[in-house]
């Protein structure tokens, strides 16, 4: 969220935040996803456009608000593809994002049973709401990927060669 945020000079922070608390209620209330966020994001006082973000990222899932500001739309279409491009990274020799590109992932997306988790359709109406072509968004993301890959566990050993010429 903070690549695309100062891709398109948004607030890095704000945008950062979001990415970081929008699955807060996920592993304990799975099937309440998103309204207990907004519930407990509501109870602690975090401003309206900060809920409306996080709520509007189960659109057509679990939720009826559309994402509309460029934030929404990019959480929206992240959500689901940061899974995808993490699965397609720790099968990689290298198990890694660093030396990867959008070519791997695609071939991927392909295997419906591949990351079955990681919603296809979100992802290519996320790119189309933001006007994107689908590999530009999975080149885009990615590349925010690499900036956190160390911490995201997905730095991996990009020493070990990749076989799939996928640099």
């Amino acid at each position: 969220m903070r690549h695309f945020a100062r891709k398109c000079g948004r607030d890095e922070e704000k945008w950062g935040i979001i990415g970081l608390i929008h699955d807060l209620d996920y592993e304990q209330f799975p099937q309440q996803h998103c309204a207990k966020t907004q519930e407990i994001l509501t109870a602690e006082g975090w401003p309206g456009e900060y809920i409306r973000a996080v709520v509007s990222h189960g659109w057509g899932i679990c939720t009826d608000v559309e994402p509309v500001s460029d934030l929404e739309k990019t959480l929206y279409a992240a959500d689901e593809l940061v899974g995808l491009v993490a699965a397609t990274a720790l099968v990689r020799p290298s198990r890694s994002v660093l030396d990867m590109a959008a070519k791997s992932v695609r071939k991927k997306w392909k295997d419906k049973a591949f990351a079955a988790g990681a919603n296809r359709d979100v992802i290519a109406r996320g790119a189309e709401m933001l006007g994107m072509d689908l590999n530009d968004l999975i080149t885009e993301t990615i590349l925010g990927m690499r900036d956190a890959a160390e911490a995201i566990g997905l730095a991996g050993d990009p020493g070990v060669a990749d076989s799939s010429g996928g640099h």
